[in-house]
């Protein structure tokens, strides 16, 4: 039972990925790509909260330097050669800068969209680190960072368009427009593949030796420290994947919305990453998918009927995760949550042991045979 309970979510997201794209429409379909997109970003919070302890409020940062990588060589790749992006003939730039010309390459551009955040992430992760800051002051420092990021490209107007950012839907890959129905199909599927490597991966590092060490830094980090081993290079380490993940994330969300801007660095969208890993389950790795994709997607619905309330139902979700449900959405099924639904509503739940006997005529027979005798069993 209890596998069951573990694999029914997987099995649930295969099944949507097989039947959705065959019966919704381009614009669900793509909004439904765009969020699987952001399961990546959050199973990387995960790795770092869930299983590590440390609360990032500043994954936007990696999220829009993959955004921006696939953006610039998108950028680049709907031109003629020798022409230059229109926003930089509106600025008076008559000369592609220096750090544009290595994205023509897609090479170069496939590997900066996960090595450059990674690469970020690690630097900032170890200036931090070392320095032993944690808790509520790593988070402060995180959210620092990000508006720092934030301010920075948004007045860089000359060299990456400032505030109204780079478009990606007009540029074409295999002969296929970005916005085409046919390429957000495409896209839809390579996202879908990389959202289950992604977990692979999760499950990969969070099990064995090194799995039990980010616990451990979790658990008591300075107790781990006595034993001889090195907390600020498993710190290190997993933050700098997260934020590898996190570029990837940006990089398919950027391609599947459009557009990529310094808005993706905007303070409240990093706080509602944390938001999905919480309400999906945190420590879970699968429930920050679910919590990702299931979030936006009720985001998006409400919003489209009554935008004014979406904030107060995202805060009622939070609180509910933190008053009711602290191992979020996931969590709760797996310690037995539709079980103690039955029990509210005045089902009989099944015999832990053996199930099959509460469905034996003659076990029931004998129940109601003990039920009518004064003091027998009920």
């Amino acid at each position: 039972m209890a596998k069951w309970r573990t694999w029914l979510p997987w099995l649930l997201l295969v099944a949507a990925g097989l039947i959705l794209p065959a019966i919704l429409p381009p614009f669900r379909l793509n909004l439904l790509g765009r969020f699987l997109s952001l399961g990546i970003v959050a199973l990387g919070i995960d790795l770092i909260w869930g299983f590590t302890g440390m609360l990032s409020l500043g994954q936007g940062i990696f999220f829009a330097l993959g955004g921006y990588a696939v953006g610039m060589h998108l950028q680049l790749l709907a031109l003629p050669p020798g022409e230059l992006p229109e926003f930089f003939g509106l600025y008076g730039v008559k000369a592609l800068p220096a750090f544009w010309q290595p994205f023509h390459s897609p090479l170069f551009t496939g590997l900066c969209i996960w090595v450059l955040p990674a690469l970020v992430a690690g630097v900032l992760g170890y200036l931090v680190f070392r320095n032993r800051i944690k808790g509520v002051y790593f988070s402060i420092l995180t959210q620092a960072a990000l508006l720092v990021f934030f301010n920075f490209f948004n007045g860089q107007q000359k060299l990456i368009n400032g505030t109204n950012g780079l478009k990606t839907d007009t540029a074409r890959i295999f002969g296929e427009l970005v916005g085409s129905d046919a390429m957000q199909r495409n896209l839809f599927w390579l996202t879908l593949v990389l959202v289950v490597a992604a977990w692979a991966l999760c499950r990969w590092i969070t099990r064995g030796r090194f799995g039990d060490a980010l616990i451990a830094i979790r658990d008591d980090e300075p107790r781990l420290r006595f034993t001889g081993y090195n907390p600020t290079a498993y710190k290190t380490l997993v933050f700098a994947i997260a934020g590898a993940m996190a570029g990837v994330s940006g990089a398919l969300y950027t391609v599947q919305s459009g557009i990529v801007s310094p808005q993706y660095m905007a303070v409240p969208f990093s706080i509602e990453m944390v938001i999905w890993v919480a309400v999906g389950g945190r420590g879970t790795l699968i429930g920050a998918v679910l919590g990702a994709v299931l979030i936006n997607y009720a985001k998006s619905l409400v919003s489209e009927q009554l935008p004014e309330t979406w904030l107060f139902i995202q805060g009622g979700l939070f609180l509910l995760v933190v008053t009711a449900l602290p191992d979020g959405l996931v969590g709760w099924w797996r310690q037995g949550g539709p079980r103690q639904i039955q029990a509210m509503v005045g089902w009989p739940p099944l015999a832990p042991t053996y199930p099959g006997l509460d469905l034996d005529p003659a076990v029931q027979a004998e129940r109601e045979a003990l039920g009518s005798i004064p003091g027998g069993a009920p």
